[in-house]
């Protein structure tokens, strides 16, 4: 047997019940894909069956209004994943007549669809031989050939994205990309790999040996960058105050508390321009968490602020209570805030 069919006689035996694998087709693909982005199959799949559910077809979800997706998002993190499904489920009705891409090259066009993805949605749901090449498949291959190039560097991505494509098979090319994926996902894992019940141990260069974990071979650190974030929950009677956050940062689009960022010693006056109220505030400091992001660490600090009076108030700042916000979207870090005061 060679290596495509061990891969895929192994997959059908043993992938993973999945929805999204029942009759699939390019548009549960792409959900599916993108849902998983950075994130654990254990951990997406909840969302994958609340926007099915939610939006059964590409129509659905273009007609959504981007408020309600992003709550729908809540919790899942990198929300420009939200804002680019939006997008592209547009350029599907308008560009392509309402009728998903099933083809490498067109589905590429499409926002926030890379290579990867668009190979995914097209070897599994339009049977297009092209290979998926993610990090499960890096692993894979890194290891079976033995391979200590950088994953991170443009020769190495050449390199495995060409060894990926040899190895696709002209039939079942879903299969056997699901294979491989879901291979490095179940045997061929980070730590600890569990090569005795792999089905290509045969022949793999790096099976069994103390070296396997060490593959494959990143260049690059991330660089994380440290932020200082003041919240203030500012309370008039049974009311309190939010914004939408706007520009090209993290959580574009979801509601916050109004928020002063760094380290200040003018924090009254920065909280007065912020705002437009224009009284004394008397901050009471409450609980400090932390979240963290992968090329961010942020530090919150959250003051609850009783105000005597709304006026002066900006119009970009919206009235409401902290039973209705439940009807935004929010940060993680707003949310873990609200569940704090809720147990107290």
């Amino acid at each position: 047997m060679n290596f495509s069919s061990k891969i895929t006689d192994w997959y059908k035996l043993n992938k993973r019940d999945l929805p999204w694998r029942n009759n699939p087709e390019p548009y549960k693909i792409w959900l599916s894909e993108i849902i998983l982005q950075q994130t654990r199959v254990a951990q997406g799949l909840p969302y994958y069956e609340k926007f099915f559910a939610a939006y059964p077809n590409v129509k659905s979800f273009a007609n959504a209004q981007i408020s309600d997706i992003l709550l729908l998002w809540q919790g899942l993190g990198y929300y420009s994943r939200g804002r680019n499904m939006h997008f592209a489920a547009n350029q599907v009705m308008t560009e392509f007549k309402g009728i998903f891409p099933n083809n490498f090259k067109d589905l590429k066009k499409l926002k926030g669809v890379g290579e990867y993805t668009a190979a995914a949605i097209a070897s599994i749901a339009c049977n297009e031989s092209v290979a998926v090449v993610d990090g499960n498949v890096y692993r894979v291959l890194a290891r079976y050939f033995n391979e200590a190039i950088p994953i991170d560097s443009t020769e190495g991505k050449k390199i495995f994205s060409e060894l990926a494509n040899e190895l696709v098979p002209k039939i079942n090319p879903g299969d056997h990309n699901q294979g491989m994926m879901e291979l490095g996902a179940l045997i061929c894992t980070p730590k600890k790999p569990d090569c005795i019940n792999c089905p290509i141990n045969s022949s793999c260069q790096s099976a069994f040996s103390a070296s396997v974990e060490l593959l494959p071979v990143k260049s690059k650190k991330v660089k994380v960058k440290e932020r200082k974030f003041n919240y203030f929950h500012l309370k008039f009677e049974d009311k309190i105050i939010i914004h939408k956050r706007h520009g090209k940062d993290i959580w574009e689009g979801l509601h916050q508390f109004p928020l002063v960022e760094g380290e200040s010693q003018e924090i009254q006056n920065e909280l007065k321009k912020l705002t437009g109220l224009n009284q004394e505030f008397g901050l009471t400091k409450g609980i400090t968490l932390k979240h963290i992001l992968t090329h961010q660490r942020i530090f919150a600090d959250f003051f609850t602020v009783d105000l005597t009076t709304l006026k002066g108030l900006k119009s970009e700042f919206i009235v409401t209570t902290l039973e209705d916000l439940e009807n935004f979207a929010l940060p993680k870090l707003m949310v873990n805030y609200i569940e704090s005061i809720n147990k107290n």
